[in-house]
């Protein structure tokens, strides 16, 4: 994972050589060399991703690529923040992997669950978490397009949802394998935790601005980056609602600048009208 940019770019090399001294571990050799069992640890992998998000986006910036506005889906709303200026990187590797770490501590293993729903509206996905949940937890967790939704919580309780969502005619409702509940009530722990180190940590006001998760809506300042970074970790990431918002104050061209695809999939699940390209085929341009 990045490899191929850090061998090509030297912006990008030293992307990885500041986050393997911020941190102090070579995660660039995890990154590129692996094991992948280790990279995919939720303490390594959310720094990993970062890392290798920042380094596109400062190659598409040395090529001269501007944005108007910068997004990025939970963990990736890091990644955007650094890219405006917002989040120095060494300062974002360190929180991304503290989070990680209060998120996987926050719940006991095989408490928590998370389940895809493909084929619902969000009306729909919230009176089936509200009717499964009985004295637990599940609720939306990732809000993606208008037809995916990501619920969390107990695993009860989600186990119950996805048998409802079923019943109330999904197309697909189905357990995911991840290692803790995200962007749920049982994260307080979490943001409890993650908020004291926001506090701590210097923030500037984002330039671009930044879409941000909780709320998708346009923020400018540091002191709203900081107040939604902690209540993201307990709440839905409002993701179509903010590609919608972007399509309407104009932006035609999306770049996703990190591992993967995903969030140009779910773009396309949004509007099919709008260009979405990705970093690491605009840097071999």
């Amino acid at each position: 994972m990045g490899r191929e940019l850090a061998a090509n770019f030297a912006v990008a090399r030293a992307v990885f050589e500041e986050v393997d001294a911020a941190l102090g571990m070579a995660l660039s050799k995890l990154c590129f060399e692996g094991p992948a069992e280790e990279l995919q640890l939720t303490a390594n992998t959310q720094p990993a991703i970062l890392t290798v998000s920042v380094a596109a986006a400062r190659v598409l910036r040395e090529k001269g690529i501007p944005a108007d506005y910068v997004a990025g889906h939970s963990l990736g709303e890091y990644s955007a923040l650094v890219a405006a200026g917002a989040l120095q990187l060494a300062d974002a590797v360190r929180l991304v992997r503290k989070r990680g770490q209060y998120m996987q501590e926050a719940v006991p293993v095989g408490q928590g669950a998370m389940a895809a729903i493909l084929g619902l509206d969000a009306a729909v996905v919230e009176e089936v978490c509200r009717a499964a949940a009985g004295n637990e937890v599940v609720s939306p967790a990732n809000l993606n397009s208008p037809s995916q939704i990501v619920i969390a919580g107990s695993a009860q309780a989600v186990a119950r949802a996805v048998e409802a969502a079923k019943a109330r005619g999904a197309k697909r409702a189905i357990m995911l394998n991840v290692s803790a509940p995200f962007h749920c009530a049982l994260m307080k722990p979490a943001q409890d935790r993650l908020s004291v180190d926001l506090d701590s940590t210097e923030i500037a006001d984002p330039c671009p601005p930044l879409i941000n998760n909780v709320d998708a809506q346009v923020v400018g300042s540091a002191g709203a980056v900081r107040e939604g970074l902690k209540r993201q970790v307990t709440s839905p990431v409002r993701w179509e609602e903010s590609m919608r918002l972007l399509r309407s104050l104009g932006v035609e061209k999306f770049v996703e600048a990190g591992p993967g695809k995903v969030l140009a999939g779910l773009l396309r699940q949004c509007d099919r009208a709008a260009e979405c390209l990705h970093a690491e085929d605009l840097a071999k341009a």
